[in-house]
């Protein structure tokens, strides 16, 4: 930056706010900005973030496709069979274990294991559910599967 240029910021640093309805003299007076009369001309106006003006607002003019059972569907937390290498050869592993790990957050959430990366050590696992290549791969490292 030149240095012609970082005075011209430093002196426009600190600028006032407008005061609108202070007068004709500054630009600002008589509506203050807000035109004649209106809704918006009026006290507490707000506009609405999706009015259109009386214009088919774009959500009713787009189709409507599908279904979403998002309020009744069973959701899981996924845990992926490489995120279960951290824990000790040998050792029981629950909802309790992998939340005191930090792979769920909640203790009520349902629990699906998932077969992505490799397991080499022998864990006792106790989950909702389980795809078919995890509980090949956990039984292949010798541990076993239980299902809530």
């Amino acid at each position: 930056m030149l240095s012609h240029e970082i005075t011209s910021i430093a002196r426009n640093k600190n600028k006032n706010r407008k005061r609108v309805g202070r007068g004709n003299g500054t630009g600002q007076g008589k509506t203050a900005g807000r035109g004649h009369k209106g809704q918006g001309s009026r006290a507490g106006a707000s506009s609405v973030t999706l009015s259109e003006g009386g214009q088919m607002p774009l959500f009713r003019r787009l189709p409507k496709r599908g279904f979403s059972n998002y309020n009744f569907a069973t959701r899981y937390e996924i845990i992926n069979v490489s995120q279960l290498e951290r824990f000790d050869d040998g050792s029981d592993i629950s909802t309790e274990q992998l939340s005191n790990a930090g792979l769920i957050g909640n203790l009520k959430v349902k629990i699906k294991i998932l077969g992505n990366g490799e397991l080499t050590k022998k864990l006792q696992i106790t989950a909702h559910k389980f795809s078919k290549t995890a509980e090949q791969k956990i039984v292949a490292s010798g541990g076993s599967v239980k299902v809530i």
